[in-house]
C-alpha cells in the first residue's frame, strides 16, 4: 500500500526500512487501526502512483486521488506542480483491524501530533501497542504473525514486497532510466521481472530490471537477454522471425547500466535463468 503525502519535499527518517508501521486514526476515532512494514519512501508522478498501487492509495480511481492530493494542498501550492508529484511511503504487508479490534492510541500522544510519532517497542506505550498488534494479528493472519510472533527483541525485518512497491523500487534503483539505452522518460520505462513472479520469481530489486517498454516486451518473449556480466544480447530470432529489429542490433553486446547498491544489482543466477529459459538464442 503506499501512504502518500501532498508535498514532494517531504524526507522522511522517522523509521528505518523494516520498521513496523502503525496506522492511527485521526479524529473522532484516536486509536491505532492497523500497522504494516515500512520500505521506503519515493517522491514520484501520482501517475505513477497510481499504476503502481491504485485502490491501494486509499481512492477509487485517479481522478479522485488527484482531487484529496489538491484538498490537501495549500492554497499557494494548488494548480502549481504540472506533473503531481508526491511523497509516497510504501508499506508492505499491511493488516487492518476491524473497529473491535482498534486499539487505543498512545496515552501520551499529543494533540499537535499530526505524523511521525517513533516508540522504543520494548517497553511502555509502544511495546502495548506492538504486544496488541502481534495478538490481532495471530488471529486475523496467520502467516503474517507467524513472521511477526518470532521475534523475541523486536528487529528489523525484510518485507516481502508487492507489485507496487516492487516497481517504484526499480525505478528508484536504476535512477529513472532504462539500464540498456538511458532513456530517461519516465512514462516508457517499466520494471521487467528477470524470472517472472508466476514462475516462481520474487518481487525483490535483484529480480528486476528497469527497461524501455518495447525492451521490456522483448525481453518477457526472449528476443533480447541480458548476461550473468550484465551484457545486453539480442536473439537472431528477432531478424529471422520479423524480417526487422535495426533499432536493437546496435545494442547488442553493450553493457547495461546497474544500480550503485549492490544488493540492488540483477542476480546474476537470474540472469543466467532468463539466458538458460527465455532466450532464443
Amino acid at each position: 500500500m503506499n501512504f502518500w503525502q501532498p508535498s514532494p519535499s517531504t524526507n522522511f527518517r522517522a523509521i528505518p526500512p523494516g520498521a513496523p508501521f502503525f496506522f492511527k486514526l485521526r479524529s473522532p476515532h484516536y486509536a491505532i487501526g492497523g500497522f504494516g512494514y515500512f520500505v521506503k519512501q519515493s517522491i514520484i508522478p501520482a501517475w505513477l502512483a497510481w499504476e503502481a498501487f491504485g485502490a491501494a492509495n486509499g481512492a477509487p480511481n485517479f481522478p479522485t486521488m488527484q482531487h484529496q492530493i489538491e484538498q490537501c494542498r495549500t492554497a499557494a501550492r494548488r494548480g502549481r506542480d504540472p506533473l503531481c508529484t508526491i511523497g509516497c511511503l510504501m508499506v508492505a504487508q499491511p493488516v487492518f483491524f476491524d473497529e473491535s479490534e482498534w486499539i487505543e492510541q498512545p496515552r501520551d500522544w499529543q494533540p499537535n501530533i499530526v505524523r511521525g510519532k517513533t516508540y522504543d517497542l520494548t517497553f511502555g506505550e509502544g511495546k502495548r501497542i506492538w504486544d496488541e498488534c502481534r495478538r490481532i494479528a495471530t488471529e486475523k493472519r496467520p502467516a503474517v504473525a507467524e513472521k511477526v510472533m518470532r521475534w523475541g527483541e523486536p528487529t528489523l525485518i525484510l518485507p516481502r514486497l508487492g507489485q507496487g512497491i516492487f516497481r517504484v523500487t526499480v525505478v528508484d534503483a536504476y535512477n529513472r532510466a532504462c539500464a540498456v539505452t538511458r532513456e530517461h522518460s519516465l512514462p516508457a520505462l517499466e520494471a521487467a521481472h528477470i524470472r517472472p513472479y508466476a514462475e516462481g520469481g520474487e518481487h525483490r530489486v535483484s529480480n528486476g530490471l528497469l527497461l524501455r517498454s518495447d525492451i521490456h516486451r522483448l525481453f518477457d518473449q526472449g528476443y533480447v537477454t541480458v548476461t550473468p556480466d550484465y551484457h545486453f544480447e539480442v536473439s537472431k530470432r528477432l531478424r529471422d522471425d520479423f524480417s526487422n529489429g535495426r533499432s536493437y542490433y546496435p545494442l547488442r553486446g553493450t553493457r547495461i547500466a546497474v544500480p550503485e547498491d549492490p544488493s540492488a544489482r540483477p542476480d546474476r543466477e537470474l540472469l543466467a535463468w532468463h539466458n538458460l529459459n527465455r532466450f532464443l538464442g
